[in-house]
């Protein structure tokens, strides 16, 4: 979800984030944000969904957290950590003087506390703890952690939905939402608002903002989150001048916010991509050569066209994560253009293809995904697939998809993570059962990977056979809409929408 810039010299900006404090500067004033929903909870460890994140990360911090590209950078730990020959042993360093809201100091017993909350109850947290042998105190400044075997994504994981908290508070159910962040928890009002205020003795990290890294200032005295689920509502409460801030706006809405006057509208660039995922365990599309005939049929430019109407809402790249990230990389893109049925007719007639009509599930729900289905089904006609487009509610999909014979394709999006294993297609058990021995070597080569720049290499591997064992269809990356109360300062967008650094208006 974004273009981000190449910061360079950035790892020597953020080198210094666990020296001094940044003194909170008192700025004044309540910024008010409007936002999809309500949220389930404030335990952002059992429920890590995009709105408790938003609200969350305000009140919670993790050891680190994604700069621009999307990479882990230092937040509590004091630095990146010292890593053992063998890759099996990271000592992580942590922050010294920060507090809690509650006044109590951050320490390591409160980081393998969390940690271990976080394996027994959150679902990346279970799948890290399979290859964590022991988290333990080294002094009261550092944590060791020993793996029984080389996991890449170690610090990506401990970048997001692992929060550390006081080890006094983690006994049973959360029941107390005490952080380190710039703001803390004043009232939750459910169905109304959730009221978060200004911690005082805040301690920030060094270094220049970059993304969620970097320095973080709480301006506001106040940050309100009201939930307006209506997105027409949102729209009309940030005209009105209820809400400084709206979030997920329809981009049909762009013109009108544009001509208020007393608003601005704010695209997001890169907020997630859209595919066509395959079948690989039933039914016609467990030939490979017809998968890569349904790749090269396809015309990406129209389908994005169809579902968003206007160039400024999306792009059109094959690459599994946009310009920006460090993962962007052109490497092993194929069969990815404006559509030629003449080569998916030779590859089809490759396979064998004996007119099986290929199901493809979509949703009026999303309404960019029916119509993304649309195209792709006149593209695949005219290539001489037979086509069965069944549109349903997104529920029924969700259920229909989990039964391999049911279905050929269905239509989805996601957002871009912050590490290439947390892609739904590296998950062996995701709906398309998508599993090969490339596969296999390509992602362990990646997990075994210690340097960013084997890491990179790694992920070139895996992105190539991904297009090569053709389990889905890129067709490319969107944009969000959001608005923005004139007067207020220092937003820059961000796919959790965050709100230190940034001024209500006047």
């Amino acid at each position: 979800m974004k273009r981000m810039l190449l910061a360079a010299g950035l790892a020597a900006l953020m080198a210094g984030t666990s020296g001094i404090a940044l003194a909170q500067t008192a700025g004044g004033g309540v910024l008010t944000v409007a936002t999809i929903g309500e949220p389930p909870s404030l335990d952002v460890m059992q429920t890590p969904t995009d709105i408790v994140l938003t609200i969350t990360q305000h009140i919670f911090e993790t050891l680190y957290i994604y700069d621009a590209e999307w990479q882990p950078q230092p937040l509590l730990a004091a630095d990146m950590p010292e890593i053992s020959e063998d890759g099996l042993t990271y000592r992580i360093p942590l922050r010294e003087g920060v507090t809690f809201h509650d006044g109590s100091a951050f320490d390591s017993a409160d980081v393998v506390a969390s940690l271990n909350r976080w394996m027994e109850i959150n679902s990346k947290g279970r799948q890290v703890a399979e290859v964590i042998e022991t988290i333990e105190a080294d002094g009261d400044n550092a944590v060791v952690v020993t793996l029984n075997s080389r996991y890449s994504p170690l610090l990506a994981t401990f970048s997001q939905g692992s929060p550390i908290l006081p080890s006094e508070t983690l006994g049973g159910e959360l029941t107390d939402f005490i952080g380190t962040g710039p703001y803390r928890l004043q009232e939750r009002r459910p169905d109304q608002y959730t009221q978060l205020v200004r911690f005082e003795d805040y301690v920030s990290p060094e270094g220049e903002p970059s993304n969620y890294a970097g320095r973080r200032e709480a301006i506001a005295d106040e940050i309100r989150f009201v939930p307006v689920p209506d997105a027409n509502t949102r729209v009309e409460g940030l005209i009105a001048g209820q809400y400084d801030y709206a979030d997920s706006l329809p981009v049909s809405a762009y013109e009108r916010v544009e001509a208020a006057g007393n608003v601005e509208p704010v695209i997001f660039e890169n907020a997630g991509w859209t595919s066509l995922n395959m079948n690989m365990a039933e039914g016609p599309l467990t030939d490979k050569a017809l998968r890569q005939a349904v790749q090269v049929a396809l015309n990406p430019s129209d389908m994005m066209l169809a579902a968003f109407s206007d160039e400024r809402f999306f792009a059109v790249d094959g690459a599994l994560f946009p310009e920006g990230f460090f993962w962007h990389t052109q490497a092993g893109v194929e069969r990815y253009g404006e559509g030629d049925p003449e080569a998916a007719a030779a590859l089809m007639e490759e396979a064998g293809y004996d007119g099986t009509p290929i199901r493809i599930l979509t949703s009026r729900q999303y309404g960019f995904h029916y119509s993304t289905g649309e195209v792709a089904k006149a593209y695949l006609e005219a290539a001489g697939f037979a086509v069965d487009l069944q549109v349903v509610d997104w529920a029924t999909l969700t259920t229909r998809r989990a039964d391999k014979g049911q279905w050929d394709i269905f239509i989805t999006h996601s957002n871009f993570p912050g590490d290439p294993t947390t892609l739904n297609t590296i998950t062996d058990t995701y709906p398309g059962w998508y599993t090969s021995e490339a596969k296999s070597q390509a992602v362990a080569a990646f997990m075994n990977a210690v340097t960013n720049e084997e890491r990179f290499t790694a992920w070139e591997g895996i992105q190539s056979v991904i297009y090569e064992d053709a389990p889905l269809v890129k067709v490319g990356n969107f944009n969000a809409l959001g608005g923005l109360a004139s007067g207020v300062s220092g937003y820059e967008p961000a796919y959790w929408p965050r709100f230190w650094n940034v001024a209500p208006r006047g």
